[in-house]
């Protein structure tokens, strides 16, 4: 999570749009509904099988950056930059993950929940990328996964969590087409060494974010600003997922493989044609993506012109290395949207040879429901409309939520506790509309909060809490706050009356 910054930049680019170009009518007028009632909240009740987690990220938990052997990754190297994050605050410990995982394990087991969404770093494991392993660094995740499986819990890896090896930044990074081949050879590793514990895999979290803040605006390492990059870092990326796939199917005859992205529901801002299609639009760059290219085997006729191949390097038979049959479908949710068109066409930057495709429409927040101390608003239906609108779209994918959360600055009382009633009310009031959704046919089979742990958040360091479980940064003391004790009995009862 970072979104501030996405928000700050004019553009969210973390997320994507509920309406599709045949229901766009519908979502401009469509009545959006509050609060769920206590009633409903009682009668909300999920299927015995249904998997209860929670996620987090290595960069933002782990520390230990240069132990045992290994590599700079792009967000060392960016937060030892003086100014870079808001507290001035690096991720080099953290929450120190790498010496406490059993504590973390243990806590998991405690909030009975069954499936960990966590995450590798490529340099712990490949510190230059490529090129002679890190068996310190394998041997870490083998205890880790180990843990988990000694502990009941599903280990669902993320390959990719925003943490590039500095060197192969150095060697040019995502618009590098060799990367693609380099992360295929890093994701056929870990199957090789991890695939009989892991079965659950997504190649990227949150992919169009990260690109869009790495290499359009710079807002994020490696922190060019160059749209000519970031189009040829998007295909780049495309060619990863669908090479990635097949590595580790072919490495492990227990993967299977989904995504990891980013979705909001956005609406159109009037019911005008103009705002409908950026609507449209929008959802087909920042949510759906990837997602399109995996079912296609082509990008998403979404841009103000053609689709940009040419600049984004697309040669014959790309397209078949884009299309592979993804085996589940990974939905983070945090806030809805408000979307516009542009007053006028979007023009080449100076030096560039192509418009920002993000400038063809306005992105705005609602403000209509109440706030996280993050200055996001809260609004669980956005998670049931997206939920029903992946399942009309995909024809019904089984599908995981891969993140929800909220930002409450809440700190311990006088008796030591964290009493976060207001993070409670906002799980209790999503996991509502989740419950209805599966009434409604969505397929969900897992829900992640994020996050296990207060930590690292990206550029705002350790300004923001997330975590069901306070860290003292300090001494890393790990308190268990009042959510995460409701949620551990929601997943116990598979209910939210508790």
């Amino acid at each position: 999570m970072d979104r501030r910054k996405f928000l700050q930049s004019g553009l969210v680019v973390a997320g994507g749009a509920m309406a599709a170009r045949k229901g766009l009518a519908q979502a401009a007028s469509m009545p959006l509904a509050g609060a769920i009632s206590a009633e409903e909240i009682a009668q909300a009740r999920f299927p015995r099988d249904f998997l209860w987690g929670a996620a987090t990220s290595a960069y933002q938990v782990e520390g230990a950056w240069n132990a045992e052997g290994k590599g700079e990754s792009i967000w060392d190297h960016w937060a030892h930059t003086p100014g870079r994050i808001k507290d001035g605050s690096t991720g080099d410990i953290a929450c120190d993950q790498y010496h406490r995982f059993k504590e973390d394990v243990e806590l998991l087991k405690r909030l009975n929940l069954k499936t960990y969404r966590f995450s590798i770093s490529w340099p712990r494991v490949l510190p230059n990328g490529t090129g002679p392993l890190n068996l310190k660094g394998i041997d870490y995740y083998k205890r880790v996964t180990d843990a988990l499986v000694e502990a009941g819990i599903r280990p669902f890896c993320t390959l990719y969590h925003w943490d590039l090896p500095q060197a192969l930044e150095d060697r040019g990074g995502w618009p590098n087409r060799d990367l693609a081949s380099y992360y295929a050879d890093y994701a056929g590793l870990l199957a090789k060494h991890l695939g009989d514990r892991i079965a659950a895999w997504a190649p990227f979290n949150m992919p169009w974010s990260f690109l869009y803040n790495g290499y359009a605006t710079g807002s994020n390492p490696p922190g060019r600003a160059s749209i000519d990059d970031f189009l040829r870092a998007v295909h780049t990326l495309g060619l990863a997922q669908g090479l990635a796939y097949r590595s580790l199917k072919a490495a492990s005859s227990k993967a299977t493989v989904g995504s990891a992205y980013s979705y909001e529901p956005a609406y159109p801002k009037t019911e005008s044609v103009a705002d409908r299609d950026a609507a449209w639009r929008f959802h087909m760059l920042n949510n759906v993506f990837f997602l399109h290219a995996s079912r296609h085997g082509d990008y998403p006729r979404a841009f103000a012109g053609e689709v940009p191949y040419e600049a984004m390097g697309f040669r014959s038979g790309d397209e078949k290395i884009l299309k592979v049959p993804l085996d589940w479908v990974g939905v983070h949710y945090y806030l809805r949207l408000a979307i516009s068109a542009a007053s006028r066409a979007a023009q080449p930057a100076a030096g560039a040879r192509n418009a920002d495709p993000m400038a063809q429409f306005h992105v705005e927040p609602f403000n209509e429901g109440q706030r996280t101390d993050h200055g996001f608003e809260i609004w669980p239906r956005g998670l049931y409309d997206l939920l029903m609108q992946i399942s009309r779209d995909y024809d019904h994918p089984i599908i995981e939520i891969t993140e929800t959360g909220g930002v409450f600055a809440d700190a311990p009382g006088p008796d030591g506790q964290i009493h976060d009633e207001r993070r409670i009310d906002f799980y209790r009031q999503h996991m509502a509309e989740l419950a209805r959704a599966l009434r409604d046919g969505a397929r969900v089979r897992a829900y992640h909060a994020w996050s296990l742990l207060d930590n690292f958040e990206w550029s705002d360091g350790f300004s923001a809490r997330y975590g069901l479980t306070w860290v003292d940064f300090v001494t890393l003391k790990r308190t268990v706050k009042d959510s995460g004790l409701w949620y551990g009995r929601v997943a116990a009862a598979g209910r939210l009356g508790v």
